[in-house]
């Protein structure tokens, strides 16, 4: 399948902190992000293959912002001074067996580290739909995959290693300076260069997944907590044209969690073959369904590991209210189908655990993500936010750190106990604002 859900967007945008094209910096070829929808603002890449090579080149430039894999789709990343991609930073490190614990470079992909894994008898508690981002990436903005139970990518982590603005090391560890460690985590870019990551692991699993379609919204209203605690992880699909969800996925662990292999399931009908999230499109690459089984990093993302995704024309934006407010957001959203749906391929819902990182939107709050994958229609698409955003105002909603989005920094502030704090904490590790870059000065600075 040539997936193309994931759309390159244009490279001229509307001038906002949050997607930039910066053409005026187009005579030589530059990255742009997984998407296409952002052209970085700098042609100065460096690839560093050990820590110390980390550490020179903070020593060495004044303005320095670190790259994943790209995946993000604001400039949350960008730089017009100078990028440090941790690509080369890539190698599993080492396996404490006794104390359940994995110790990786930064750059490694949640792809590459999860067949690892699973070969030595170990497994992380979740992944996200995408195999193919970086942990170091994926923790300092809080990715996340799904289940009630489950806490977002950042949770696993028991310790860091980070190169601060001076260049010098400091390590964290939820045994020694846990609530440092909280602070951190979720870091944003803004604290430095992640170069060692240590995660909890448990040993392997098993899982297998079903799909149901067409569930009435109404069963949605009536028995939300039900519907997502039907399974290890459960999402729900929906493009808000019709009053239902187009598609209830169901991932469970097996021996552990019930096999929904019925007809039905609350009103949905059990589907006959592996779909795609957008049900028109092939699922060639989408991992196996029907209730087959296989391994936890076989299940627990959408994509199968093997699929690279290429440029496409995609724009995200998501949102992150308190579960108990979940039917009241869905209902908020489901009014503005007639306004979301020309510009939509489709919206996801999810639900993720509770957890104490200072800037993850789950910080002290069970979460329902509401994930909207947007076509390229970018000026229509920044138009629909602040309505989206309005609607879900009164539940408190925050945005995903690495996904487009336009509430003011004072709103931000108000929805993150902890902001003032972590801005304290960067001061201490950053004092000049080494790693500090337009988006950080916007959205976290005002």
């Amino acid at each position: 399948m040539k997936r193309k859900t994931f759309i390159q967007l244009s490279t001229t945008l509307m001038a906002t902190p949050l997607l930039s094209s910066l053409e005026g910096w187009a005579q030589a070829p530059r990255l742009k992000n997984w998407a296409g929808n952002l052209t970085f603002s700098t042609d100065h890449v460096f690839y560093p293959k050990s820590v110390q090579e980390v550490q020179q080149l903070v020593k060495t430039h004044a303005k320095l912002k670190v790259l994943g894999t790209r995946h993000c789709f604001n400039t949350i990343a960008d730089s017009k001074d100078n990028l440090l991609s941790t690509k080369e930073l890539n190698k599993v490190l080492s396996l404490d067996k006794k104390g359940h614990t994995v110790t990786v470079e930064g750059g490694i992909k949640y792809g590459e580290l999860a067949p690892y894994l699973h070969k030595v008898g170990f497994a992380l508690n979740n992944l996200a739909s995408l195999p193919h981002i970086s942990v170091a990436g994926s923790i300092t903005t809080a990715t996340h995959g799904s289940g009630v139970k489950n806490g977002n990518l950042s949770s696993a982590v028991t310790a860091l290693e980070i190169v601060t603005a001076d260049g010098n090391i400091v390590h964290l560890s939820k045994a020694t300076d846990a609530e440092k460690l909280n602070a951190a985590v979720v870091g944003l870019g803004a604290l430095g260069v992640i170069t060692k990551v240590t995660l909890q692991v448990e040993p392997t699993y098993m899982m297998q997944q079903r799909v149901f379609t067409r569930m009435p919204m109404a069963q949605v209203k009536q028995n939300f907590e039900k519907i997502v605690s039907a399974g290890y992880s459960v999402s729900l699909f929906t493009d808000w044209q019709q009053d239902s969800i187009n598609e209830v996925w169901i991932k469970s662990r097996i021996g552990t969690d019930k096999d929904h292999n019925g007809p039905e399931f609350y009103g949905a009908k059990a589907a006959t073959k592996n779909v795609h999230p957008i049900i028109a499109l092939s699922a060639e690459n989408c991992t196996e369904q029907m209730g087959v089984p296989g391994p936890w990093y076989e299940r627990l993302p959408h994509f199968k590991m093997g699929f690279t995704p290429s440029s496409g024309k995609e724009l995200q934006s998501e949102y992150f209210v308190p579960i108990h407010h979940a039917v009241e957001a869905i209902s908020a959203i489901a009014r503005l189908g007639k306004q979301i749906g020309p510009h939509l391929f489709i919206t996801e819902i999810r639900t993720i655990a509770a957890d104490k990182l200072w800037m993850s939107p789950c910080h002290n709050q069970t979460s329902v993500t509401i994930h909207f994958t947007w076509k390229q229609e970018t000026a229509a698409v920044l138009k629909l936010l602040p309505l989206i955003e309005k609607e879900l105002s009164p539940f408190n909603a925050r945005p995903h750190w690495g996904k487009i989005f336009t509430m003011a920094p004072k709103v931000l502030e108000s929805r993150y106990e902890k902001l003032n704090d972590f801005k304290k904490l960067v001061a201490e590790y950053d004092p000049k604002g080494k790693f500090r870059n337009d988006f950080l000065s916007k959205e976290i600075y005002g």
